[in-house]
């Protein structure tokens, strides 16, 4: 009987018992998500309302400034230049170098087999699992002006890479290191491309351009702006341009996430590098949700 009744209460109210299950599942991840993501990010935003310091009386008793942070980052020379080299950044070694040479290896091994395959997939992922600081370390010695690898290849003794071209280093740099995630997600989508459409076009005498642009980007175009919002979302935040030229010479590497670093921790100046923070997490914000509404276009 008792069996009967219960049986009865979960037909009569299935939604109810569904969602209570669904909850318990996401609770652990929700969570988390509130523990190492949206409380660290309130704490930011309330931080960038003081003038709370590493040292001083206002590391004590830090006092509220308002918007001051904010308004004296939006009106910095400084904050303004280093966006405008994020944005060099972020264009020119994940937007046109990461996504074009991860989809021009995918599309180049996406009919081979065997080890050579292999062996240019391994030599891709492995600058990608690498260390940073590792990684940093060997193109320094690569890069280096009297003793570096590069010079010794090209026969130029002397020429000072870093010094002479910072921002093109690091985006050479970043786009070595980048384009494995970029090439093995293309590699994924290029998969699900119907090798009869292909085949429909080469036979139209399609050329190679029209092939790519007729029939395998539509149907890649949602993996293109998935991956052309994250990568551009880690190249944005990317800190490991400063471990090869510390944002110099001159300031002439400070990207965004440097400029940060310098402001609040060289500086010891938290609130206004929490200040700098959040406009940063806004400027992401815009960003992803650029890329979200092309998705939901592409879906409609």
């Amino acid at each position: 009987m008792a069996l009967a009744t219960s049986a009865r209460k979960v037909t009569e109210d299935p939604a109810g018992l569904g969602n209570a299950r669904a909850t318990a599942f996401i609770a652990p991840a929700m969570v988390l998500i509130a523990v190492f993501l949206v409380f660290p990010a309130l704490w930011v935003i309330v931080l960038g309302l003081t003038d709370y310091r590493l040292t001083g009386p206002q590391a004590i008793n830090p006092q509220l400034v308002g918007l001051d942070n904010f308004a004296k980052a939006i009106s910095s020379g400084e904050f303004w230049n280093s966006t405008w080299l994020t944005v060099q950044f972020v264009l020119g070694s994940a937007v046109i170098g990461q996504a074009v040479f991860g989809f021009t290896i995918a599309w180049m091994l996406r009919d081979r087999s065997g080890p050579v395959k292999r062996l240019v997939e391994g030599l891709v992922i492995l600058a990608w699992i690498l260390p940073s600081a590792v990684v940093s370390f060997l193109w320094v010695a690569l890069l280096d002006r009297d003793g570096g690898t590069l010079n010794a290849l090209l026969g130029i003794p002397g020429f000072a890479w870093l010094l002479d071209h910072p921002m093109l280093s690091i985006i050479v740099f970043n786009t070595w290191r980048g384009t494995a995630f970029s090439m093995m997600l293309y590699g994924a989508a290029l998969g699900n491309v119907p090798p009869s459409h292909l085949e429909s076009a080469r036979m139209a005498g399609a050329s190679g351009w029209q092939q790519l642009r007729d029939v395998v980007f539509p149907h890649i175009r949602g993996h293109i702006l998935t991956n052309l919002l994250l990568i551009s979302l880690w190249t944005f935040n990317d800190f490991t341009p400063f471990m090869l030229t510390a944002g110099g010479p001159d300031g002439k590497t400070e990207v965004l996430a440097v400029h940060v670093y310098k402001e609040a921790l060289l500086g010891g100046n938290l609130g206004y590098g929490a200040a700098i923070s959040t406009v940063i997490l806004l400027i992401n914000l815009v960003v992803a949700v650029f890329y979200l509404r092309m998705l939901r276009e592409k879906k409609k």
